[in-house]
């Protein structure tokens, strides 16, 4: 009898345990989206790793939506409007890398200064950050207005297609600024451990662009027919609208950083350093996404259907590895804090933690997306050319997703720890050196075509986790001034 009771009592706690673990961890859930106070470097890893991934992860998401919204009106205008989207996105790829790289730094000196406890040095850190993104957007923006014909006939597209559609790429272009500030922005306001901002500001931003994206493509009530050009000035409106509210939290909000009228002042040497900083950073992502460039002018070879398939593929797989980029981006911010705390083994420690549970996740969506590739193509698109040739590129490139996600976990936290020189070694070796040769040998010379493409990029993704492993393990990282 007496060891019922004690049997009973024991099963008692214990659900009462599991109850208290579960409420701690919804709570924790509830705490990330809301935002939170918390000083990342004293409490525990896991809940550290709740309150920055969670937002992280939406966040990334939200910012995929934009040109799968897209994708998904244009896609009914013909595979000539959906490739223009895609051969577009290929060229916003460069003003990705600019705005990525001036994220990765602005985290990382950001949320160094955070560690630091100094919130000042890095509100005026994050101003410096922002005149030099702005700097380099409305240099590209006169490129986009005047060049946007030229560069699209040089990535294949046709003259008909770029005479009916070219108005998306001038609009996307010459708006660049609206990706540019949203990324830096939200590179400081992860730095600063305040994601959850970020993530609210791209609900609203999707929501604009969800709703004016039909409107004006396809001029529904009392707006125009503006076809592919609708979707650019819808999708401007929508981050614009998004930036603007990230700054005036910016600057009027009672968050871990804030910016003052009076921290308005240019500092030449802390200019100079960022830019030092972030060069090695946006190389690195240049040498990236120009290997994208270089994907789709291969496929371009094989037709606009290839390349409408591409385009469609490639935003499911960009999607469904971008909550991947939230979590690495969680590391990030985590390698950075507690490095500026001065603890290097806790540093490492999230970045492990982190790394393991990615490609769990990761590996758990490619099996998803191999299984039922052609389900989840037919929520963008129904023509059955297109689906064929996008189930085919998203199946093929799936099946490295049980890679990726740890790689992207490393990459991230060599940035978060300013070491952005050995990510860019990383990603000349792997994707100018291996994989664009890789793609063209595959592709055009052993007849492959868009497959060997395909099969290329699995391969130097491969490549880039196993190099930026056993960089990590070397662990001069650790040692990183900023």
């Amino acid at each position: 009898m007496l060891n019922t009771e004690n049997e009973n009592d024991m099963k008692r706690d214990y659900y009462k345990h599991y109850l208290i673990r579960i409420k701690s961890f919804l709570k924790d859930i509830s705490d990330a989206i809301k935002g939170t106070e918390a000083d990342y470097t004293s409490i525990s890893l896991r809940k550290a790793l709740i309150l920055l991934s969670i937002p992280m992860v939406l966040e990334m998401s939200m910012e995929s939506i934009f040109t799968i919204v897209d994708i998904f009106f244009v896609s009914k205008l013909g595979s000539d409007a959906t490739s223009i989207v895609g051969l577009t996105e290929s060229l916003l790829t460069l003003v990705y890398a600019f705005g990525i790289g001036f994220a990765i730094s602005a985290t990382a000196v950001v949320s160094r200064r955070i560690g630091e406890k100094d919130s000042r040095k890095a509100a005026n850190a994050a101003f410096q950050a922002m005149l030099v993104a702005g700097s380099v957007s409305i240099f590209i923006s006169l490129v986009g207005i005047f060049f946007s014909d030229k560069l699209l006939s040089i990535m294949g597209a046709s003259h008909e297609t770029i005479s009916a559609h070219g108005g998306y790429t001038k609009l996307m272009l010459g708006g660049n600024i609206t990706i540019m500030f949203l990324f830096i922005l939200n590179g400081i306001y992860r730095g600063a451990g305040d994601a959850a901002i970020a993530l609210r500001v791209l609900c609203i931003s999707n929501l604009i662009n969800i709703v004016l994206d039909p409107l004006l493509i396809f001029g529904i009530g009392p707006f125009p027919v503006l076809g592919v050009t609708g979707a650019a000035v819808a999708t401007n409106i929508g981050r614009g609208t998004g930036v603007l509210i990230q700054l005036y939290i910016l600057f009027n909000g009672n968050n871990r950083i804030r910016l003052y009228l009076h921290d308005l002042k240019p500092d030449l040497k802390q200019i100079v350093s960022y830019i030092k900083l972030s060069s090695a950073g946006i190389f690195q992502l240049l040498i990236g996404t120009s290997s994208w460039i270089a994907m789709v002018r291969i496929i371009s070879e094989f037709g606009s259907l290839a390349v409408a398939g591409y385009t469609i593929g490639i935003r499911v797989i960009i999607f469904a590895i971008l909550p991947s980029s939230g979590l690495s981006n969680a590391a990030a911010t985590l390698v950075g804090q507690n490095l500026g705390a001065g603890k290097p083994s806790q540093a490492a420690k999230s970045v492990w933690s982190t790394g393991i549970a990615n490609t769990i996740f990761l590996s758990i969506i490619g099996l998803i997306l191999v299984i039922w590739t052609e389900p989840v193509i037919r929520l963008l698109v129904q023509q059955a050319d297109v689906v064929a040739k996008s189930v085919e590129c998203l199946r093929i490139i799936s099946l490295g997703f049980i890679f990726y996600g740890f790689g992207m976990v490393l990459v991230s936290s060599l940035n978060g720890a300013g070491d952005t020189l050995t990510p860019m070694f990383i990603n000349i070796f792997c994707f100018w050196l291996f994989e664009i040769p890789l793609a063209y040998i595959l592709a055009i010379k052993f007849g492959m075509q868009e497959r060997g493409v395909y099969y290329a990029i699995v391969m130097a993704e491969i490549a880039m986790t196993l190099t930026a492993l056993l960089f990590f393990i070397r662990g001069k990282w650790k040692l990183k001034k900023v």
